[in-house]
């Protein structure tokens, strides 16, 4: 990793701080498989759920016969909707999804009844023995025949400067892309156990705890204090997990049987039981001048929702803000549109809408390329995004945006080396390839962009509680938020920020829960940004509490440094001490705090965004804009259409890299989902109905199809962020995918215009 820096210091440096790599302090149990995963927890005298799904996409619900599950020895409850104790469907934003389906089923997977029994086996025995009565309807599959039936989520048009703009060079395109899953490696999973006061506690794998709370709470007719959730091993999550999945079944039968349950899904039941990434189709018109000056982007972009809302309408929403990409263009009318089907939801997955489009608009880019005779990455250079520069929406770019830095910093990297001899190291191996005969080389490139944070006025918070005091007379940090550790490493990053900013190497990061407010979702790449700025304002609100403790300290004992604080000086915390402007230690930390610990929470927001216009959508939407860009390099078998991915160069600014190595596992791992994307990975939904819900049949990269990702991350301060620091997560997997695809189509000569790619679409 090269660094290119232009950021302010941190004042205290402490080991294990800010802007250095400390070890994780779940690495080694994670590596060894000692970590407890959700799937792992146990509880004495515990029951086992199970889930009755429906088999077609859309049907009636007749009637259930639940007697022979019933019957069942062991079994100890069967729920069906009318069991449900207070609000009967629940949602992210629009409650518009059944706990459990009672009048018309609308997706292959929904859940109709839930069954609590003493061993796993007996309970999917008994979800067997339920006899559902299904008139079954005619689905409603294709996105366009929704659209036109009026199935509407939710429609964000983007209108600026001229609609018809006319220009002499166009270029058009239409681009599908697949529907793609999370396919985090552990399956949905929790314990519920009833409380002696009426609640539940639930100890569950999430990303978001005060979301799940309040959609529980409501669904089981309780106050949100008797519904306390506990942040559970959470093995991946990718934007899955924001949706509830069994949360509020394992609190059903664990209410109604006094005991608690567990449930486990099954890695098929996965793919029922998580919303996916939309599908979509998308039309572009570029118009630039024969220079290869941008003119005009004309664009429609349709998401395939599925079933119910979810987050689609936040997706609709960046899909058409960030659907032209890091461009300056005067003339943009852009249409995107989500809707609902009857194939399975979709919702939030890593990119969010931003993915979709930029396969769309980085494939245009190189199509102008060419009509206007240009190297890719000249023309993208003639038109990008500066500081300074406004976006489609009218919002001002008023941070660093280095997309010609960043498109330089990739293509100017030395290529990896020549095709080997070795067949291990050509396309398909050594089982599936010819002698190289039909191998061509490609290099493609792509630059994306994404917003961080929640946008369009949402109201983005999150709290941190941070205590200061003597253990053993040691100075010690507790951290206490609610944010959910999905595995990018947040529970470091915290502690970094604490040492940072109080000086002391001791701290502990308290397991995430509900006792504490919210810390917003781990989504967006907003938890650095957001529980990050939270725990820093209330470490500052401890140490302006610590100082002025000291100063009393120092007025009361009479001490020479007294006279100085009279004439205006402060005190500073360094190295463990309190001292003067001038450098005179005036006391020990530890003598300062003493019996008596200093306690803050604090609620921390960013700054305003504000909602789209429903007519132009113009609006300052976004709180920030990150960018990333890749070159790929690919070989393929042009006799067997195979493709093995020999290399992916990556540049990105991340603002502040507060964990470096953490930032090079987040650019590597969406590297590789984008890879996924790319050439592997897709649900296959057929008359509403998923094809591949196993890792057998829906293929994700591994270690083998992982190529080496050389990286270049600059750091150039926001200034509006904490430490100036910038989303990371998420745009490596935006720009990953064109840029493989690139490659891909630069070998073939193809126009390859549907993602994943398969081998047909190569031969």
């Amino acid at each position: 990793m090269s660094r290119a820096t232009d950021i302010p210091t941190v004042s205290t440096v402490v080991d294990g701080g800010v802007g250095q790599s400390p070890r994780r302090p779940d690495g080694r149990l994670k590596v060894t498989g000692e970590f407890a995963f959700s799937s792992d927890l146990w509880a004495d005298d515990m029951l086992w759920g199970a889930t009755l799904r429906s088999p077609y996409p859309r049907a009636r619900l007749r009637g259930l016969d639940l007697s022979a599950a019933l019957a069942l020895p062991g079994v100890h409850a069967v729920l069906t909707s009318d069991d449900v104790p207070g609000a009967k469907c629940y949602g992210l934003d629009v409650a518009d999804q059944p706990v459990l389906a009672w009048d018309e089923v609308r997706y292959q997977g929904e859940a109709i009844a839930i069954v609590a029994a003493d061993h796993p086996e007996t309970a999917r025995r008994a979800v067997a023995r339920i006899v559902v009565d299904y008139e079954v309807l005619d689905p409603v599959v294709d996105a366009e025949a929704a659209l036109t039936a009026g199935h509407l989520v939710r429609h964000v048009p983007v209108r600026r400067g001229d609609p018809v703009a006319t220009a002499e060079v166009v270029v058009t395109g239409e681009y599908r892309v697949g529907m793609q899953d999370q396919a985090f490696l552990g399956p949905e999973s929790g314990l519920a156990v009833p409380a002696e006061d009426g609640g539940v506690d639930l100890y569950i794998a999430t990303q978001w705890l005060h979301v799940d709370q309040a959609q529980v709470a409501a669904a089981l007719g309780l106050a949100p204090e008797l519904v306390r959730l506990h942040l559970a091993g959470v093995g991946g999550a990718f934007g899955a997990r924001e949706d509830l999945s069994m949360q509020v079944h394992a609190s059903m039968l664990a209410l109604r049987t006094r005991r608690p349950v567990k449930m486990v899904y099954s890695r098929e039941e996965s793919f029922f039981g998580h919303v996916h990434r939309h599908p979509a189709t998308l039309r572009y018109e570029h118009g630039a001048t024969r220079d290869g000056r941008l003119v005009y982007v004309r664009a429609r972009i349709l998401l395939d929702g599925g079933a119910y809302t979810s987050s689609t309408p936040a997706v609709v929403a960046n899909a058409a803000t960030l659907g032209i990409g890091p461009y300056q263009v005067p003339n943009v009318t852009m249409d995107a549109y989500g809707v609902w089907t009857n194939n399975p939801p979709c919702g939030a997955m890593r990119g969010f809408g931003a993915v979709q489009a930029c396969f769309a608009y980085e494939s245009q880019m190189d199509s102008l390329a060419a009509a206007c005779g240009l190297d890719p990455v000249e023309l993208r250079t003639r038109n990008a995004l500066v500081e300074g520069a406004t976006m489609p929406t009218g919002q001002l770019v008023d941070g660093p945006a280095p997309v010609a830095r960043l498109l330089a910093l990739v293509r100017d990297r030395p290529p990896p080396p020549p095709a080997a001899a070795d067949p291990r190291e050509r396309p398909g191996g050594v089982a599936n390839t010819t002698r190289g005969e039909g191998v061509v080389r490609g290099v493609g490139y792509a630059i994306g962009i994404k917003n961080v944070c929640f946008s369009e006025g949402f109201d983005d918070y999150a709290t941190a509680r941070v205590r200061l005091e003597l253990i053993n007379g040691t100075p010690a940090v507790l951290v206490h938020t609610a944010a959910a550790e999905v595995g990018q490493g947040l529970v470091t990053v915290q502690a970094q920020i604490a040492r940072t900013e109080l000086g002391v190497p001791r701290v502990t990061v308290a397991t995430a829960d509900t006792s504490v407010g919210s810390a917003g979702s781990s989504s967006a790449s907003r938890q650095t940004y957001m529980t990050g700025g939270a725990v820093r304002a209330a470490c500052q609100a401890v140490r302006a509490k610590l100082l002025a403790r000291a100063a009393d300290l120092v007025a009361a004992a009479d001490l020479a440094a007294g006279a100085d604080l009279a004439a205006g000086a402060e005190l500073r915390l360094h190295d463990g001490r309190i001292v003067t402007e001038a450098g005179v230690v005036v006391a020990d930390l530890a003598d300062v705090v003493g019996d008596e610990p200093l306690d803050e929470t604090v609620e921390w927001r960013h700054r305003p965004t504000h909602p789209l216009d429903p007519h132009t959508g113009q609006g300052d939407a976004h709180v920030q804009y990150a960018f990333a860009a890749h070159r790929a390099t690919v070989d393929v078998d042009t006799e067997l259409g195979l493709v093995r991915v020999v290399e992916i160069a990556a540049a990105q600014d991340v603002g502040r890299a507060v964990n470096p190595q953490a930032v090079l596992g987040q650019i590597h791992g969406g590297t590789i989902q984008g890879l996924g994307l790319a050439v592997m990975e897709e649900i296959q939904v057929v008359d509403g109905l998923i094809r591949n819900p196993s890792f057998t049949d829906y293929l994700i990269p591994t270690i083998l199809d992982s190529p080496p990702m050389p990286v270049d991350v600059l750091e150039l301060a926001d200034p509006h962020a904490p430490y100036g620091l910038r989303g990371v997560g998420e745009p490596p997997t935006i720009s990953s995918t064109p840029a493989v695809v690139a490659a891909i189509r630069a070998a073939t000569n193809r126009p390859l215009r549907t993602i994943p790619i398969r081998p047909h679409h190569l031969m």
